[in-house]
């Protein structure tokens, strides 16, 4: 049961929209119009009842809720199998070529020297990477979140010696 309350203009629109002209707003009460016309068709479109596509309004799922009648399904999009085959083969190249291109990093890059020292066995500790950097803490933790896990797939561990401060290794 629909709680939205429509004038008597909105109801007839709607209405009419949705029984004869499969929802597509075409018609208007013989004594709606003008400026009450577009006041009608703002107010339905203030409450979500109608959709525009740019030039053709037509009724929005809240609108047929408001009316109480259900929304008429989707047409059905029948499967074309060569079509299907086709997209399948293409996105069965481009995943090899996804794997097999990495991200690039320049050698002398902040950026790979951060990797550097966290490939290192005595890894690395976020002030240790600050100090090289000039980075911010959190502009380095972002980029081991960001740029290595996220992008280029590295694995990084921690681990927190007691008394010290966490050191960060690719694992």
């Amino acid at each position: 049961m629909s709680t939205i309350q429509l004038t008597p203009a909105q109801h007839a629109i709607l209405a009419y929209a949705v029984e004869h002209t499969g929802g597509k707003i075409e018609w208007f009460p013989d004594n709606v119009k003008g400026g009450a016309r577009k006041k009608v068709l703002d107010g339905l479109c203030n409450r979500a009842l109608i959709t525009t596509d740019g030039t053709d309004w037509s009724v929005a799922a809240e609108g047929y809720e408001a009316l109480g009648r259900p929304r008429p399904a989707p047409a059905s999009v029948e499967a074309d199998a060569d079509l299907e085959a086709e997209v399948a083969a293409a996105e069965a190249t481009w995943a090899p070529q996804r794997a097999e291109t990495k991200p690039r990093t320049r050698e002398n890059s902040k950026q790979a020297q951060v990797i550097a020292m966290l490939r290192r066995p005595e890894g690395a500790t976020v002030r240790q990477i600050c100090e090289l950097t000039g980075w911010q803490a959190h502009t380095v933790r972002g980029t081991f979140a960001n740029a290595f896990k996220k992008k280029m797939g590295l694995t990084i561990t921690s681990d927190k010696p007691e008394g010290g401060e966490r050191i960060y290794r690719i694992a």
